[in-house]
């Protein structure tokens, strides 16, 4: 999906609030929302799209919630409600999008999920068990990770 149809679908989701936005506040959700998860336009996996639309959204709500944070006024109970009910909903999509970032790093850091993990090196040296053939390292002299066969 391309900025312009996370745009589309953002006005679609929130309905009555997009009263409340202009068009520039939908393209600075879509870039703050890029910006956060470290992911590029276009977007093409599924768990991406989704978490690219709810941060597009949480950017959306935060505006209204600073929006309505000037308007407080001291006998408008309403006013307040309705803070308290952006504060509320950004709480929540924050923590779920922490939970998402702690169950799949591999897709927010960029990287193969074997990369976030250390290699194991085995402090002994093997050799050939009938000749006694040092093998523990390539004529390269890198060290050879690969299992051997114990015999």
């Amino acid at each position: 999906m391309i900025k312009d149809d996370f745009i589309v679908l953002a006005k679609q989701e929130v309905k009555g609030l997009s009263t409340y936005l202009v068009d520039n506040d939908y393209e600075n959700a879509a870039d703050d929302a890029a910006r956060e998860t470290g992911w590029t336009y276009p977007v093409s996996d599924n768990f991406k799209i989704h978490w690219m639309k709810q941060r597009i959204k949480r950017h959306l709500l935060f505006y209204l919630y600073t929006e309505s944070a000037h308007k407080f006024k001291y006998k408008q109970i309403n006013l307040q409600h309705r803070f308290d009910h952006y504060d509320k909903m950004l709480e929540k999509l924050d923590l779920a999008f922490t939970a998402a970032i702690e169950e799949r790093p591999d897709l927010f850091a960029g990287v193969s999920i074997s990369h976030l993990f250390g290699t194991k090196i085995d402090a002994g040296f093997s050799y050939e068990s009938l000749t006694g053939k040092d093998t523990t390292y390539r004529d390269s002299q890198e060290v050879v990770f690969g299992p051997k066969h114990n015999d």
